[in-house]
C-alpha cells in the first residue's frame, strides 16, 4: 500500500499544512505497513523537496515547470492524479487550505475516488481509515469510511501536529510535467496578499475583532495585541462586510475555518456562522461587554467588560511578561 501526499508550497517555501499532512501520512503508514510518497509541484522546488523526509516521506516526487510557479487548477489536478496512478497510491492526503479545497475534488474525480473533506482526525481501524469531520456548520462531528478503491482526504490545517523535523532527507525523483494548453487554460498569474501579516488559516494564535469595536480605527488595538502575542489578526463577517478589514482575515462559515491553539475573540457576539469557523480552536478567550453573548458558550475563558479598557491593559501586560 502507498500513500501520496500533496505537499503545498508557495514561493518555494512549504506551507505548514504540508508538514502536517506528511507527518499524518507517516503515522497512518506505520499502522498499515504502507509507503509515504510526497508530491511537490512548482516552478523550482528541487532544493526544498528533500526536507519532507524529516517528517516521514520515504520518497519525494517533483513536477517542475516555470508555468507551475502559481497554482493552475487543471494542471495540478492532473499531476496529482497521474502520480497517484503511476505509483499505485490508493490513499491521497491533501491539506484543506484554499488551494487544497479546490484541488481535492478535481483529483477525486480523476481517480474515481471518494472524498472526505476537512477532516479533523484520521484513525486506523483494522485495515480501514476512519475519518472524523464536522457537519452542520460545526455543530456535530461524524465518522466515516471511504469505500472506493482510491480514497482522498483533506486535512484541516492546525489540527494535525507536524512536530519537529528529524533532519532526514528523502530521495527526490523528478516526474514529467508535460503540460497541454488545456491543462493551463486557467492559471494564476500573480498572487497578492492584502498585508504581510500571518495568515489566519495557519496561525497558532489569532486575535479577532468584531463589530463591537465600533469602527476600523479601533482595530489598531487588536493589531497591537496580536503583535505582542505573535498572532494573526482575524475579523468577523460584519466587520469585513462593513469594509473595515480585508476578506482574507474573515473567520467563519463564509470566511476561513481556523483551529489555532489560542483564539481571542474581542467584541465578537458569536453568531453560529462565526462559531462554525473557530469552535475547533484549542483554547478560546472571549472578551465582550454582553454577558449573554453566544461566544461565551464555547469559550474556555471569558471576560465580561469593555474591550476598550481591557485590550490596552492586556497588551501592556503581555509585553511586560
Amino acid at each position: 500500500m502507498k500513500i501520496l501526499v500533496f505537499a503545498e508550497q508557495r514561493e518555494n517555501k512549504f506551507k505548514k499544512p504540508a508538514f502536517e499532512a506528511v507527518k499524518t501520512a507517516r503515522s497512518i503508514a506505520d499502522q498499515l505497513n504502507a509507503e509515504v510518497i510526497a508530491l511537490v509541484v512548482g516552478g523550482d522546488v528541487q532544493s526544498i523537496a528533500p526536507s519532507l523526509g524529516g517528517y516521514g516521506a520515504q520518497k519525494v516526487l517533483i513536477a517542475e515547470d516555470r508555468r507551475l510557479a502559481h497554482y493552475a487548477s487543471r494542471a495540478y489536478a492532473r499531476l496529482v492524479a497521474d502520480a497517484a496512478q503511476a505509483h499505485h497510491a490508493t490513499i491521497v492526503l491533501i491539506p484543506a487550505t484554499a488551494m487544497g479545497k479546490d484541488l481535492a475534488p478535481r483529483v477525486a474525480v480523476k481517480l474515481d475516488a471518494g472524498l472526505a473533506s476537512d477532516c479533523t482526525a484520521l484513525n486506523v481501524e483494522g485495515s480501514e481509515i476512519v475519518a472524523t469531520r464536522p457537519i452542520y456548520a460545526g455543530k456535530a462531528l461524524t465518522k466515516l469510511k471511504v469505500n472506493s478503491a482510491a480514497k482522498v482526504f483533506t486535512l484541516r490545517p492546525n489540527v494535525f501536529a507536524a512536530g519537529e523535523s528529524n533532519g532526514a532527507a528523502a530521495p527526490v525523483e523528478k516526474i514529467s510535467a508535460d503540460l497541454t494548453e488545456q491543462d493551463l487554460s486557467c492559471v494564476a498569474t500573480e498572487i497578492k496578499q492584502s498585508s504581510a501579516r500571518l495568515d489566519v488559516s495557519e496561525a497558532d494564535i489569532i486575535v479577532t475583532g468584531g463589530r463591537g469595536l465600533k469602527g476600523p480605527e479601533n482595530f489598531a488595538m487588536i493589531e497591537q495585541l496580536a503583535e505582542a502575542l505573535g498572532a494573526a489578526v482575524g475579523a468577523s463577517r460584519a466587520v469585513v462586510d462593513a469594509g473595515w478589514r480585508p476578506h482574507d482575515e474573515q473567520v467563519g462559515q463564509t470566511g476561513k475555518t481556523v483551529s489555532p491553539s489560542l483564539y481571542v475573540a474581542v467584541a465578537v457576539s458569536g453568531a453560529i456562522q462565526h462559531l462554525a469557523g473557530m469552535s475547533s480552536s484549542k483554547y478560546i478567550v472571549a472578551i465582550n461587554k454582553d454577558k449573554d453573548a453566544p461566544i461565551f458558550q464555547v469559550a474556555n475563558y471569558g471576560i465580561v467588560g469593555d474591550a476598550f479598557e481591557i485590550i490596552p491593559a492586556l497588551t501592556a501586560e503581555v509585553r511586560r511578561k
